[in-house]
């Protein structure tokens, strides 16, 4: 019997060690699960911890309102040229010279006010014998050209439609903030009525800094391609912030980066086209540039970012408002300045006798100064199309021609015009209108239609009139 136990104990202990190894080394682990109510819910710290409400981050961004509100308010604009293809004799005569009617270049546009303003590029309809306007709702209108800005790019269109148009208000480009989401809206490839987001990347973007353009631009990486030119820009309000017009890249199509003429500016010049018949353009009357690593070692000045001013015109708004050579523009209006494109974008949404509060560095001091904006006038201006370039003179010089007004040429460019030694003479009307200054011709040229010609009236030294007409 005690022989019988032993051995049942023996075999008891096996067995436990048996299950006991089997349990430990053989048998699969299992996962055990907690019900989720009995955990606390997690919650994401940041690494340097503050007691800021993080609702606002959590809120989820519907561009449903924006698309729906603008969508119907982006036209398709078609640009037509007409040729000169006589078949044989017979059409050439039937029809003065065969014509041919073909589009000559797509873009976009967007209607401003229910009557029917359009603004887009100036380079969507530059060279057009015909526009054709075509709603999202396939309505399409003639385009009458009311006015265009070839050096911001923008363009002011107007069509008679037979109903009050959805229109786009007018947002302010100046609070709107890098990171800020937007959408683009336009017709890319000839597909209408599309929409793509991004958000805001840079502003005040100039693209080419050693060029003598004042360019200001958006920066977004919403898709834009060919045929976005002139479509809006919008943000999550379905405000108009900005008119697409650039891309950046060496294929032809979007690869990241896009550019728009900010709201305010096109703004202006579209209020500038319907008051006055041309862009009134504010200038602070100084020459300069954005402070580098080198103008800061070069000068000692203590700050690395600003405009630095290095002359300022005699007789110009910040000449009388106390500007000197030496002084760093740090803030206009309230704005920071940073570099030369942020002070060119502000200034060239106001117009001359506009009064701005500068702020400006003078010795690592502060100065606040109100300088009230010149009037722009180009002193130089080139007639390609004729061959010349002509200056505004001074007024001794118009003196010699018993006149109180006129432009001078300046230079023949052409071996053609050099032939009629025109250098030196006075012009002193174009098709009947007076001339004052090369701001005047170069309107009363950009306002003709480009196969008319021209009656270019001219005085020489012996105050002799006569005209000359070009084709």
């Amino acid at each position: 019997m005690k022989r019988f136990l032993s051995l049942l104990g023996v075999a008891i202990l096996a067995g436990v060690v048996t299950l006991g190894a089997y349990k430990g080394f053989i048998e699969p682990e299992k996962t055990v699960v907690i019900e989720n109510e009995t955990l606390p819910p997690t919650k994401l710290i940041p690494a340097t911890y503050n007691t800021t409400n993080l609702n606002s981050a959590n809120a989820s961004i519907d561009f449903t309102f924006a698309a729906e509100n603008t969508v119907n308010a982006v036209v398709h604009v078609k640009q037509y040229g007409i040729t000169r293809t006589p078949r044989n004799l017979m059409d050439f005569f039937r029809n003065g010279g065969s014509q041919e009617r073909r589009i000559q270049g797509v873009g976009s546009g967007v209607i401003i006010t229910e009557d029917g303003y359009i603004v887009t590029n100036n380079h969507v309809i530059d060279g057009a014998s015909e526009l054709e306007v075509t709603l999202n709702n396939n309505k399409s209108y003639k385009a009458e050209v009311i006015g265009t800005a070839p050096e911001s790019d923008i363009a002011l269109l107007k069509i008679d439609a037979d109903e009050k148009l959805k229109y786009i208000p007018f947002g302010d480009s100046n609070v709107a903030k890098i990171g800020e989401w937007v959408l683009a809206v336009g017709n890319p490839f000839n597909l209408t009525s599309t929409v793509t987001a991004g958000i805001i990347s840079a502003k005040s973007r100039d693209l080419d800094e050693r060029d003598s353009k004042s360019q200001s631009f958006i920066q977004t990486d919403a898709a834009i391609n060919p045929g976005n030119s002139g479509g809006a820009l919008v943000n999550t309000k379905g405000e108009l912030i900005g008119i697409n017009t650039a891309i950046t890249s060496q294929t032809g199509s979007y690869v990241g980066y896009a550019f728009a003429v900010p709201s305010n500016n096109a703004k202006k010049i579209i209020e500038d086209i319907l008051e006055f018949g041309d862009v009134q353009r504010g200038i602070l009357g100084i020459r300069g540039g954005t402070i580098n690593p080198e103008t800061v070692k070069e000068y000692n000045i203590s700050t690395s970012q600003g405009v630095y001013v290095s002359s300022v015109d005699k007789d110009s708004g910040a000449f009388k408002a106390g500007m000197l050579s030496g002084d760093v523009i740090s803030e206009i209006d309230g704005l920071p300045i940073r570099k030369m494109s942020d002070l060119t974008g502000y200034v060239n949404s106001k117009r001359p006798k506009d009064i701005i509060s500068v702020k400006i560095l003078r010795k690592n001091k502060e100065v606040n100064l109100f300088v009230t904006l010149s009037k722009y006038e180009i002193q130089t201006y080139r007639i390609e199309d004729i061959g010349i370039e002509i200056a505004n003179p001074k007024k001794e010089y118009l003196k010699k021609f018993d006149l109180d007004h006129g432009v001078v040429i300046n230079k023949a460019l052409t071996p053609r015009m050099q032939r009629y030694n025109l250098t030196g003479l006075i012009i002193s009307e174009i098709d009947g209108k007076k001339v004052k200054t090369a701001t005047d011709v170069k309107r009363i040229i950009e306002n003709k239609p480009k196969n008319d010609g021209l009656i270019i009236g001219l005085v020489d030294p012996n105050g002799i009139k006569k005209d000359l007409l070009f084709d």
